[in-house]
């Protein structure tokens, strides 16, 4: 496999944008396919946009890759869309394994990520802040998350991402156009029982959370928790 055809092929298993720090060695065997992963985080070690995982399962130890998530050893993890190469080699790691599982960890990290998730791109986006009590705009919650810790504050903005039923909730992202993308300060994660779609613009009331850990490894600076929607 040459270099081109791993990149573009890791690409497609990971639905993230690859960098330099993947690459399969001259001598890598093609991918092949996988079911759903699971087992116990026994090391992690992160690079630039990717977690290494390696896993204690049902049928012993392997290692495992995923786009970049915050987890702790002895976290118990599921990976689906899964599929294994041989011999690959990671440069940022100086290594090469023997074999490893590319895939997506349920429950994240293409949503777990919080701000830093990568959005779906819908050009421009201007979204009017919300008025009356508690209202603020995307950046203010996420640059002043120390001031509304606990409290509810009510947010207007366009769907930029969506993730239904996962750990009982729905994940959607939000962006009105303030912030900065290279401060992080755009995009807010938002927890709801309510239902939504990309590009839907929607209020959202809820109350701020930060440093908020779910357990498992999935833990977040900043997000609005248990909102509800309205539409206008």
């Amino acid at each position: 496999m040459n270099t081109l055809h791993a990149f573009t092929l890791a690409g497609l298993l990971m639905t993230a944008p690859l960098s330099a720090t993947w690459a399969a060695g001259p001598n890598a065997a093609p991918a092949r396919a996988s079911s759903v992963l699971s087992g116990e985080v026994l090391e992690v070690q992160d690079v630039d946009a990717y977690t290494y995982l390696r896993l204690k399962t049902k049928d012993g130890e392997t290692w495992a890759a995923v786009s970049k998530v915050a987890l702790k050893k002895g976290a118990k993890v599921s990976l689906e869309d899964t599929m294994v190469m041989d011999n690959f080699e990671s440069k940022s790691l100086k290594k090469t394994f023997k074999t490893i599982v590319f895939g997506t960890l349920v429950g994240g990290p293409n949503m777990m990520t919080g701000a830093q998730a990568k959005a779906v791109d819908l050009g421009p986006i201007q979204v009017a802040k919300a008025s009356g009590a508690n209202a603020r705009t995307v950046a203010e919650v996420v640059t002043q998350a120390a001031a509304l810790k606990d409290k509810p504050v009510k947010v207007s903005g366009k769907v930029v991402k969506f993730n239904g039923d996962i750990m009982g909730k729905n994940w959607l992202h939000l962006q009105d156009g303030s912030g900065s993308v290279a401060a992080k300060t755009n995009d807010i994660l938002v927890t709801s029982a309510a239902q939504a779609k990309v590009g839907d613009v929607v209020t959202v009331t809820g109350v701020v959370r930060k440093d908020k850990d779910f357990g498992a490894g999935y833990s977040y600076q900043v997000l609005i928790e248990d909102a509800t929607l309205t539409r206008p």
